[in-house]
């Protein structure tokens, strides 16, 4: 039977939307035996390759699935709603906000979603890319710790 490599598990758990590096973390310590930093540094990686795709092709896929009528309906639905909900109130927080959202490490506050808020706000990739990656720097600092926390207080 097939095994995959601690370091490929590591690394395709921080690139999935579900889990991303607070879920690869706990596993490349906890199942892989990796040391903190060896894991910190795998899932901060993986974390961070889907995000250049993302912010890059985000725009130009919601521009094409506009030209149809459900598209169209749909994207102008997320945008109002989105401005008139989040952005309005949180505008002056800018990038930062950004960083912070990327950084809590809390189901659905990631770098992919963070990739989705800074499309949806407007961010240019050249100012959204460092935030994000800022952001996932700090949660795989908090996860790491986190972890290592709670091992020391296993027997």
């Amino acid at each position: 039977m097939f095994a995959i490599p601690g370091w490929l598990m590591t690394l395709l758990l921080a690139m999935s939307p579900v889990s991303e590096l607070r879920g690869a973390i706990p596993v490349a310590i906890g199942v892989y035996g990796f040391d903190p930093l060896q894991a910190y540094l795998l899932a901060v990686a993986g974390n961070l390759l889907p995000v250049v795709p993302l912010l890059l092709f985000l725009d130009p896929v919601s521009t094409a699935l506009m030209r149809y009528p459900c598209g169209h309906a749909f994207f102008t639905w997320l945008f109002s709603r989105t401005r008139r909900k989040y952005i309005q109130k949180h505008e002056s927080f800018g990038l930062m906000a950004l960083v912070a959202f990327v950084a809590i490490p809390l189901p659905v506050t990631g770098a992919w979603t963070g990739c989705a808020v800074a499309f949806l706000v407007g961010f240019k990739f050249r100012h959204a890319f460092p935030a994000i990656a800022l952001g996932v720097m700090i949660a795989g600092l908090v996860v790491t710790a986190m972890v290592m926390g709670v091992l020391s207080l296993m027997p």
